[in-house]
Formats: C-alpha cells, structure tokens, sequence
C-alpha cells in the first residue's frame, strides 16, 4: 500500500511578515526621499525615480518566477516520487 506524504506547510509568522512589509516600505521611502532631496533639475528625479519603479516591478516579476520555478520541481518531484512508490508497491520480489 502506497503511503502518501503531507507536504510541510511552513507558514509564515506575523512577525516575519510586519518585517518584511517594514524593511519594503522603508527601503523604497528612503530612496524615493533620496531621490527627491537630489540637487539636480526635475527631469533628472523623474527619470531616476522610473528608474526605482522599473526595478520595484523586475524584483516583484522575478521572485514569483522564481517561487513558481521552485514549485513546479516541488510538484515534479511528489509526482516522481509517487511513481517509484507505485512501482515499488506493485513489485513482489517473491514471485
């Protein structure tokens, strides 16, 4: 009989997200505060401040690839595992 595995569900504290959401909202406050206290002509600020969110969208853009590159050798591998269990569980070395 095939035994299936849980997968581990490891959620998040809220302690882990209020830091993460902080170290977000402080991070792109500064550079945007960075940004416009610059001493140059406000095209330039403009232009730098595209700049900071073209980055904020890549960043967001490439982390949920990666997160979805992560989960679907995640789901890969339950199916491959799931398999050999089968053919394990059909084998009788007796016979």
């Amino acid at each position: 009989m095939a035994t299936i595995k849980k997968s581990l569900n490891q959620d998040h504290s809220s302690a882990w997200i209020a830091q993460t959401w902080l170290s977000f909202i402080v991070s792109i406050s500064a550079t945007a505060i960075g940004i416009f206290c610059l001493p140059v002509d406000g095209w330039i600020k403009g232009f730098m401040g595209m700049g900071l969110t073209f980055t904020v969208g890549s960043t967001i853009s490439l982390t949920k690839t990666q997160r979805d590159i992560y989960e679907g050798k995640k789901l890969t591998s339950q199916i491959e595992t799931a398999r050999v269990e089968r053919i394990l569980t059909e084998h009788d070395s007796l016979k």
